[in-house]
């Protein structure tokens, strides 16, 4: 808001004090009304008054000015206090994003305290439920797609400035590394219920508690809401906010296109609501959609673009975004395909998850590979036994993809993969290659 300048009242009692001390304002006082015509006072009255108009103008056109330029160190001061001390005592990144967390999700509640205005204080049963969940369900994982931010930031700004990230700058990468964190939760709770899973990340799944059941639904729609609170609360005033914002919003709309590709490649049955076998849904072109946008905007492209954005590369920069999404959804498939491979043959206990996608019905890499290679016996094989919650067939369906030899067939798909990615990157021209290394490195041959 504008605030009232005192650079003319200041003007003016200067030059008041100076006349007063000299017989200057007597003798312009005698002039004014001894040697004028009343036209003539009138006209000097009116610009006099023009003058000092225009003169407030001014002054509060730089007034203000010279007040933010004043503040922009307290803009971009911190929201709240970073556990910086801890943070520079931790070894690694890990440690570093790790200790964070619990801060971050205490700043939540208080941040929902106000928003109901103390309606909903720290030891109401709602509060402490939303705590619950934040720690069961987000800081489980891996925390690859939110250690990637740092790890992205780190490359840019060696590249650009020559350094490494001070403290404060790992404190501000890691929450938007927790803020993808978030998101990730609010889409496995949700997926979870959809696909009735039984684990997530070696416990059961939040919805399969007891107390908990439909009530992971809500749950999920609130951790996508605390992605937008973490930005709002941190960022809320930097200069690239609202493309940080516009980022976050397309890539979860992105990965929600993914995920009703996912769940409607089995048309349902209007009576039971249960889904009905069409194997001829399973194609090669719907699984590459289903893969682009259900896991590689949010798992590879939006840890690259959170980077770019935060290290200064303008959103008018079309190339740079456009080549950086390229080479991430050629990842992404790569990293969902591995996904479809582990799921069947995957260890539960590496994993994280009982893989159940042939269970599920899932239009996974293994299912639309074999279809495309059987012939029609087993094609029928797979009609009369795939999508089926018992373990003999689901044995008949693996004992299939050994046949098939797609075990074979996907070391070859790797390969092919890597190799691909490696001449994308020769295209990156506008930001470091090593961006987009770090990422295949973690990727590559993975077991889990």
């Amino acid at each position: 808001m504008s605030t009232i300048s005192y650079i003319p009242g200041i003007v003016a009692a200067v030059s008041l004090f100076a006349l007063s001390t000299t017989d200057c304002l007597n003798r312009i006082t005698w002039a004014f009304f001894e040697q004028l015509s009343v036209t003539d006072q009138v006209g000097l009255l009116g610009l006099f008054f023009a003058t000092i108009i225009f003169a407030i103008d001014v002054a509060l056109f730089v007034g203000p000015s010279s007040t933010v330029a004043a503040n922009s160190h307290a803009e971009h001061a911190p929201p709240f206090q970073y556990p910086l001390n801890e943070i520079a005592s931790c070894q690694t990144d890990r440690e570093k994003f790790t200790l964070l967390f619990p801060t971050l999700r205490d700043d939540i509640i208080s941040q929902l305290e106000l928003l109901t205005k103390g309606e909903l204080s720290r030891n109401h049963e709602a509060m402490k439920w939303l705590v619950e969940c934040m720690d069961y369900n987000v800081p489980g994982g891996k925390l690859n797609r939110g250690l990637t931010v740092i790890d992205v930031q780190r490359t840019l700004t060696s590249a650009n400035q020559n350094r490494n990230l001070t403290d404060l700058e790992i404190a501000r990468a890691s929450v938007l590394g927790w803020a993808l964190e978030f998101l990730q939760a609010f889409f496995l709770v949700a997926d979870d219920v959809m696909d009735d899973s039984q684990t997530r990340r070696g416990q059961p799944c939040w919805y399969k508690l007891p107390r908990i059941g439909n009530i992971a639904i809500n749950d999920s729609f609130l951790l996508e809401s605390f992605v937008f609170v973490l930005l709002k609360r941190h960022f809320g005033t930097e200069p690239y906010y609202g493309d940080l914002l516009d980022l976050f919003l397309e890539v979860t709309l992105k990965t929600e296109l993914g995920q009703l590709l996912d769940l409607t490649s089995q048309p349902l049955d209007q009576t039971t609501g249960k889904a009905i076998m069409d194997l001829d849904r399973f194609t090669i072109h719907r699984h590459a959609l289903i893969v682009k946008y259900k896991t590689a905007f949010y798992t590879f492209y939006l840890p690259i673009a959170i980077g770019m954005i935060t290290s200064g590369v303008p959103s008018s920069n079309k190339q740079a975004y456009q080549v950086a999404q390229k080479i991430c959804c050629i990842m992404g498939e790569y990293f969902q395909i591995q996904d479809d491979y582990l799921d069947c043959y995957g260890d539960p206990k590496t994993i994280g998850k009982v893989g159940t996608d042939i269970q599920d019905n899932k239009c996974s890499w293994l299912v639309v590979q074999a279809l495309d290679r059987a012939s029609p016996a087993q094609r029928d094989i797979l009609e009369k036994n795939y999508g089926q919650w018992d373990d003999s067939k689901v044995a008949k369906v693996k004992a299939l993809y050994d046949d098939l030899n797609l075990k074979e067939a996907f070391e070859t798909y790797e390969e092919d993969s890597y190799q691909r990615i490696q001449l994308a990157l020769d295209e990156v021209k506008m930001m470091p290659r090593d961006v987009f290394e770090l990422l295949l490195k973690r990727i590559y041959k993975r077991k889990y």
